[in-house]
């Protein structure tokens, strides 16, 4: 049995606790032998399916179909949307030989598939009867990333993108918010992840996009991570891929485009979010095991007493849709407790023979500081209570901490101290519009323009760097 590693406090070095808390769960570790990549592990991968599973069915619901494109791309197709090619040339892998032969065309390993889906889509949408077309396909994408942080920033990872098509404008841009919308309830309600929901700036947009929407979220350290884009991509696709179809008057048009997409950055963030120097913590709807049940034999008589008991309890819970596992491995009860709580398990039941006779069960929370009994004949009622109230827990703390990390300011040099050094919060200030400002506040301070929030205070101002008019405060911070 190996020994336990311990997991850097957070305040001593921020970024090596987040790995030791990755490494100590068993989440992911680095592909060493394939630069900028990771090996996700079995109970990274678990918690990726509950995300991919909450997500896909919203999907579904709203009307979308899963589909699959190839992993290559011909080079060429990238060149046919200029903003595009611009936008990904420098995080581009490209295939030269294949078979032992050089390739008469190379390929792009698939950064993004929008001009792949304008190239199929040129052939399946004819009549506005096609229309719309709303497809999503999860898959995996290669963008040739210089450094990398596991989950937040590989390589290659692991997403979803939704493609569609729209006989007008109007239908497209509608598309765009409900998707983002979508990507705001998965946060919120299953990664108990507050986002604030905004466009983006005509720097920041997609390559290729009329308007990027997207959602952020704020880490304990004051930093922004993106995790979610919806985009409105006009007919710039369409007309790149002569994607057309004939209107109900008999007339032909170019479809209307939007592209969405979130991914693995999503358990990156979880993890920064609420996890502690303890290890991981978990909201209770994304993790795999939500209850583990501790067997405590004792010296007596008693164990198969308690394999039945613990065994009996596990049916149960599992009966009412509870994830249980009842670890009966030989190993000391420390070492279980030890491995569980870094794993981020909600809820740890321990059962011995005196908790058989006093019909009770000992329980302890992933964030408690003690343990408490509660009654057998309570324990589906109880535990269903318990897994509701944290996943309602961890999203009022994250609220909060977001409601007091986020300021007004109104004064430069005021937003420099925020900003200085490592220094980053969520700050709402003047900006009169332009990418000149945008680009000193950058320069300046490092911090970027996140997003231009739909709920925000639409009061006129001055801009904080250029002194010009501003209508209305936007979101800015450091950020992954």
């Amino acid at each position: 049995m190996a020994e336990p590693q311990r997991i850097t406090p957070r305040e001593q070095d921020a970024s090596r606790w987040y790995h030791d808390v990755i490494r100590q769960a068993g989440l992911a570790e680095a592909a060493e032998v394939v630069r900028g990549c990771m090996v996700i592990k079995p109970h990274g991968f678990a918690i990726w399916e509950k995300i991919q599973a909450a997500m896909d069915a919203r999907f579904k619901a709203t009307g979308h179909q899963n589909f699959y494109l190839p992993l290559l791309i011909p080079q060429s197709f990238m060149a046919r949307e200029a903003e595009h090619v611009e936008g990904f040339a420098p995080e581009l892998a490209v295939v030269t030989h294949a078979g032992g032969k050089l390739l008469e065309e190379p390929y792009v390993i698939r950064p993004t598939s929008e001009t792949l889906v304008g190239h199929f889509f040129s052939r399946w949408i004819e009549s506005h009867r096609d229309l719309p077309l709303l497809l999503n396909q999860w898959a995996n994408v290669m963008r040739w990333e210089l450094r990398t942080r596991l989950f937040l920033r590989t390589s290659e990872f692991l997403w979803q993108e939704g493609h569609t098509a729209h006989a007008t404008h109007a239908e497209a841009q509608e598309e765009v918010r409900r998707m983002l919308e979508v990507y705001a309830e998965i946060c919120e309600e299953h990664l108990a992840l507050p986002v604030v929901r905004g466009t983006k700036s005509a720097t920041e947009k997609f390559a290729g996009a009329v308007q990027s929407l997207c959602i952020e979220a704020l880490l304990p350290d004051g930093k922004a991570l993106q995790v979610g884009t919806s985009h409105d991509l006009g007919q710039n696709f369409g007309k790149a891929f002569d994607v057309t179809f004939q209107n109900a008057k008999g007339e032909q048009e170019v479809v209307w485009q939007t592209s969405w997409g979130t991914s693995t950055r999503l358990i990156g963030g979880m993890i920064m979010a609420h996890s502690d120097d303890s290890g991981l913590v978990l909201p209770p709807r994304l993790a795999p095991v939500q209850v583990v049940i501790v067997p405590i034999f004792g010296r007596g008589d008693g164990a198969d007493a308690v394999r039945e008991a613990g065994s009996a309890l596990q049916k149960e819970l599992q009966a009412a849709g509870i994830a249980t596992t009842f670890d009966v491995r030989d190993y000391k009860p420390g070492y279980k407790f030890f491995e569980w709580e870094q794993k981020g398990v909600p809820l740890r039941i321990e059962l011995g023979p005196r908790d058989l006779q006093a019909q009770q069960l000992m329980v302890k929370g992933r964030l408690a500081s003690a343990k408490q009994t509660w009654p057998r004949t309570e324990a589906v009622a109880q535990v269903q209570a318990f897994l509701t109230q944290m996943q309602a827990d961890l999203l009022a703390a994250a609220h909060a901490r977001q409601a007091a990390m986020t300021v007004e300011v109104d004064d430069f040099e005021a937003f420099k101290a925020i900003f200085a050094g490592e220094g980053s919060r969520f700050v709402m200030a003047h900006w009169d519009g332009t990418a000149q400002s945008e680009a000193a506040i950058k320069e300046t301070t490092r911090a970027t323009l996140r997003c231009i929030p739909f709920a925000r205070d639409e009061t006129p101002g001055r801009c904080i760097v250029s002194g010009r008019p501003s209508a209305g405060r936007v979101l800015f911070a450091k950020a992954y």
